[in-house]
């Protein structure tokens, strides 16, 4: 896929980051890939876990620098993460209402899942409707969800470790890296990360953590209504059937609810 220059090779013999203008603790370059070692670092990330204030002390520069913030999930070494890089094609060259239009029809032909996403049909009911205005500034959300997630065995992530990866936007960094976590559903990442720039654009979201079969976004604009909230749960429906029908809200009108207001959006694939 098309990137930016890489930063994280001068990383090798400047680990501080001092000549990117950054001051990193102690971390690792990977470039460990499902086919052997990548031709240049994927990703760097911390040795010690995150804790509150991390994300914004060395998100902002790093981002200066052409390297993006995201937590990554250590309790499974990144080396055993299987990214796929080779793989991946570039976001911008997918249109994400067609993927979501694609997996929609997947789900739901031959009368799938019917019950589960009433009041929608077979048909795909389209985009969301984009907030009026943003509530908070994304990047300022993101790093209010950062430091929620560090520590919180909940949140889905169980080691957050900070990582920086050089990619053009938050949506991109699944892409960047080739990460496989939903290969079993969609091989080509570059697919959901275009749909990541959907939601970027329409609701400010930021992709803050990921682990091997898990993706956490924060949003800057939930939907505030049912009705708007049913039309992004069709979307989360199409980008991510098990977050549905296998959650705690089993139906789209039930996972819809909780969307409300809500600044966080986790997903994760079987």
């Amino acid at each position: 896929m098309a990137t930016l220059p890489n930063p994280l090779p001068r990383l090798a013999t400047d680990p501080s980051g001092r000549s990117l203008g950054l001051r990193l603790p102690p971390g690792r370059l990977i470039d460990t890939t499902d086919d052997g070692p990548w031709h240049e670092p994927l990703l760097w990330h911390a040795e010690k876990p995150a804790a509150p204030g991390t994300w914004k002390a060395l998100g902002a520069p790093a981002a200066r620098a052409g390297l993006l913030p995201v937590l990554v999930d250590a309790a499974v070494g990144l080396e055993d993460w299987a990214l796929l890089p080779g793989e991946t094609s570039y976001p911008g060259d997918h249109d994400a209402e067609d993927v979501l239009a694609e997996y929609w029809e997947e789900e739901t032909e031959d009368g799938g899942a019917a019950e589960e996403i009433e009041p929608f049909g077979d048909e795909w009911p389209g985009l969301a409707p984009a907030p009026a205005a943003l509530s908070v500034a994304p990047d300022t959300r993101a790093a209010q969800v950062a430091d929620a997630l560090c520590g919180d065995p909940e949140s889905g992530i169980e080691r957050a470790h900070l990582a920086l990866v050089p990619a053009r936007r938050s949506a991109d960094i699944p892409a960047a890296i080739g990460w496989a976590g939903p290969v079993n559903y969609e091989p080509d990442v570059a697919r959901a990360s275009a749909v990541l720039r959907s939601w970027e654009d329409r609701f400010g979201i930021r992709v803050v953590a990921l682990g091997p079969d898990t993706l956490v976004l924060s949003v800057a604009a939930p939907p505030a209504t049912q009705e708007d909230a049913e039309a992004v749960a069709a979307e989360h429906f199409a980008f991510c059937p098990d977050s549905i029908l296998q959650g705690e809200q089993d139906t789209l009108r039930g996972y819809a609810k909780t969307l409300l207001g809500e600044d966080t959006w986790t997903f994760w694939w079987d």
